[in-house]
């Protein structure tokens, strides 16, 4: 017979949930099954670590479930994901590691997490950064995503792009239409085109295929990456979204 330890799995689910000794209808009378579930259960109480050892391979298993979907959802969609004609490249074109980022203009962590990608690619010239306007939080965001499509229309090469990107989203007070548009102002870009720009389709299909995206990959906050095959939500900070770009790279968090 088996030892209780290695049963943990099983243990852990029925002291969590309740769930019966597996048993076909004749092994066990009534009586009897409830006496093995009255050991089981005092075996826990008196051996916790049982739990513990349990509860950390349901965790272990549940990450490895939840990677492997992930590797295939961002398979499925890599080419719009690392390549589309829509997307905002910065950093090294060429560079053997993309780094997306999926952000609002109105998320206090996207803006504290463009420091980190600002750092990324100081430290890192291999790094290929794309930028996918994601805005969730309010009608605000969704102009400032759509003036900043427009600014992408109009500069190709990302430089004054990055200069209004910054300007927009360290800036004070909520974004909206007319303070995307000053930051573009600002970053010297043509105001004007850009507010013809934003009747145009490209605009519309652009928010439209990174929603579509971010809904493929189970994505429902900002900031959210796509690190290789991995897929990280939330602002984890430089030296988490570093060690995601070394295992990437090489296979570990440092190479």
């Amino acid at each position: 017979m088996p030892s209780l330890r290695l049963l943990a799995p099983a243990l852990f689910a029925l002291a969590m949930f309740g769930a019966a000794v597996p048993a076909s209808a004749d092994s066990f009378s009534d009586g009897q099954r409830t006496d093995i579930e009255a050991i089981v259960k005092n075996y826990l109480v008196s051996h916790p670590e049982v739990l513990e050892e349990a509860m950390a391979e349901l965790s272990k298993r549940q990450a490895a479930a939840e990677t492997q979907k992930h590797e295939a959802s961002i398979a499925q969609n890599a080419d719009a994901i690392f390549n589309s004609p829509r997307q905002v490249v910065l950093g090294n074109k060429d560079g053997d590691v993309t780094f997306v980022e999926f952000f609002d203009y109105n998320c206090g962590y996207c803006k504290r997490a463009m420091g980190d990608m600002l750092d990324l690619m100081k430290s890192d010239p291999k790094l290929k950064v794309v930028l996918k306007e994601f805005p969730v939080l309010s009608q605000g965001s969704v102009e400032a995503a759509q003036v900043a499509v427009a600014v992408r229309m109009q500069d190709p090469t990302g430089k004054k792009y990055l200069d209004f990107h910054q300007k927009l989203l360290g800036g004070r007070g909520a974004a909206d239409k007319a303070r995307a548009l000053q930051a573009a102002k600002e970053a010297g870009l043509d105001t004007a085109k850009i507010e013809k720009d934003l009747a145009s389709p490209e605009v519309r299909a652009t928010i439209e295929e990174n929603f579509k995206l971010a809904e493929a990959m189970g994505m429902n906050g900002t900031p959210s990456y796509v690190i290789g095959k991995q897929i990280v939500v939330g602002a984890i900070g430089v030296e988490g979204l570093r060690e995601k770009i070394g295992v990437a790279r090489c296979g570990k968090a440092t190479c």
